[in-house]
């Protein structure tokens, strides 16, 4: 079966291979916002709460993915998911921190083009867009991108010290067999822990090292 992706940012790479040649890819670039912690300072970590950590700066979901986001394990298990949906190496697979949540994946061509998917951060359209593929698009799914209103696009490199959740995707992706599934299912049980006030928010990266060994 041919599967489509209706997360925002693979949902994104989806739309932006649209037409691109076999052979025409050179690299993803996932964006994330940062989640809620993305200004806050690494050694402030330990003191954050729950309530604190599910304040999402951009999109209304659910607790466990708010949690991720805190993280950036949402960006971990989204570079596993495109190693698969897409076929490509994990090296080639880059993530950058954009705080406004309008431009919601991009990709690299050959010649070092890039093309970027924009709107407004509503799952309704990456949904929609999968519900109805290859027909077209569904009018009016969500409210106009208004440039003049949004002003500016901003980028920021990712603090691995504050988020090491990539670094461990990575590793995972050049390990063992298996090593990604230990990673996702420890990942549930310590968001899991943190949401029910058992450990504090730095334990999360811990218990998933303990996990991967």
């Amino acid at each position: 079966v041919k599967l489509l992706p209706a997360d925002s940012e693979h949902s994104a790479i989806f739309q932006c291979l649209q037409g691109v040649p076999t052979g025409g890819l050179k690299k993803i670039i996932l964006t994330a916002s940062g989640g809620a912690f993305r200004d806050l300072p690494v050694e402030k970590l330990p003191q954050v709460t729950v309530a604190d950590a599910l304040k999402h700066p951009n999109w209304s979901m659910g607790r466990k993915i708010t949690i991720d986001s805190a993280t950036l394990m949402n960006k971990g298990l989204e570079v596993i998911e495109a190693h698969y949906l897409f076929g490509v190496d994990y090296n080639a697979i880059d993530i950058v921190i954009h705080p406004q949540s309008i431009i919601h994946s991009m990709i690299r061509l050959v010649d070092e083009t890039v093309l970027a998917q924009l709107s407004v951060p509503d799952m309704k359209g990456p949904i929609a867009y999968a519900l109805h593929f290859p027909e077209g698009r569904f009018p009016g799914v969500m409210r106009p991108l208004n440039f003049a209103e949004l002003g500016q696009l901003t980028f920021l490199p990712v603090d691995s010290q504050k988020f090491p959740s990539i670094d461990r995707a990575m590793q995972c992706l050049r390990g063992a067999a298996g090593a990604t599934a230990v990673l996702n299912a420890a990942n549930e049980v310590a968001v899991a822990e943190f949401l029910n006030g058992a450990i504090p928010f730095t334990s999360i990266f811990r218990l998933i090292d303990d996990c991967l060994g």
